[in-house]
C-alpha cells in the first residue's frame, strides 16, 4: 500500500508491450494531476513500482522527468516528493490561462458552427449533472473537456498548443476548488455558450475572462484541507 493511502485498485497495472517509460510517466502524472498523489507527499520508488506492476527503473526515470518538469521535487538524501505549488506559481499559471482562454473564446464566437455549439451544450449538461452528483473527478474532467472544446472551436493551432502545455496544471489547480466553484462555474459556461452562439466576440471574451478570473480568485481563497 502506498504511503499515500491510495484505495486498492486506484492504480491499474500497466500492460505490456509498449513504451513503458512513457506509460509510467503518464500514469504518475495523472495521479499527481488528480491529486490522488497529494502535494508534498513522499514518493517511494518501490511502492510505486509495485502498484504499477513494473520494476523500479522506469519509475526512477519517470520521477526524474517529472522533477525536470516541476511536478516532483528530488531532495538529496530524502527522496522524491510531489511538488507543492506556491501561491505565486498558481497565480502566474492561472493568469496566463486567462489570457489564452479569453482569446480562444473570442475566436470561437467568430468561427463556431452549430455542431460545435451543440457539443459545448452537451458537455455543460454533463458537468451540471456531475456537480449535482458530487462527482468531483468527473466535474474536473468535464471542465477540462469543455475548455478544450472552446479552444478547438477557436481554430488557432498555435493557441491550442500553448493551452495544451498548461492544461494539466490548470486541472491540478482546479481540483481543490471544483467543489467550491460548484454549479456557478457551469452557469458561467452557459453564459459563454450563449455569447458564442450569438457570435458576440466581445461578450464571449468578457465572459471567459471573468470566468477564469473567478477560478483564480477561488484558488487563492480556497478552504484549507
Amino acid at each position: 500500500m502506498l504511503s499515500a493511502g491510495l484505495p486498492q485498485g486506484t492504480v491499474p497495472k500497466l500492460e505490456r508491450p509498449g513504451p513503458l517509460r512513457e506509460r509510467v510517466y503518464e500514469a504518475l502524472l495523472e495521479l499527481i494531476t488528480t491529486r490522488a498523489l497529494r502535494p508534498g507527499q513522499h514518493l517511494v520508488e518501490s511502492e510505486l513500482a509495485g502498484h504499477l506492476g513494473v520494476s523500479r527503473q522506469p519509475v526512477r526515470e519517470a520521477l526524474q522527468r517529472l522533477n525536470t518538469e516541476g511536478w516532483v521535487d528530488l531532495r538529496p538524501a530524502q527522496g522524491a516528493f510531489v511538488h507543492e505549488p506556491t501561491e505565486e506559481e498558481a497565480d502566474q499559471l492561472l493568469t496566463v490561462r486567462t489570457l489564452l482562454e479569453a482569446e480562444a473564446a473570442r475566436l470561437a464566437a467568430a468561427n463556431a458552427g452549430s455542431a460545435g455549439i451543440a457539443a459545448l451544450e452537451e458537455l455543460c449538461t454533463k458537468g451540471e449533472s456531475a456537480v449535482a452528483d458530487g462527482d468531483v473527478d468527473l466535474v474536473v474532467a468535464t471542465n477540462a473537456a469543455f475548455h478544450t472544446k472552446v479552444m478547438e472551436l477557436a481554430g488557432n493551432v498555435v493557441l491550442a498548443e500553448l493551452a495544451g502545455q498548461v492544461d494539466r496544471r490548470v486541472r491540478w489547480y482546479y481540483t481543490p476548488v471544483a467543489r467550491q466553484r460548484g454549479m456557478q462555474s457551469w452557469i458561467e459556461h452557459r453564459r459563454l455558450i450563449a455569447a458564442i452562439a450569438a457570435r458576440d466576440e466581445a461578450r464571449a471574451t468578457e465572459v471567459m475572462r471573468a470566468h477564469t478570473e473567478h477560478t483564480r480568485k477561488t484558488y487563492h481563497e480556497r478552504e484549507a484541507g
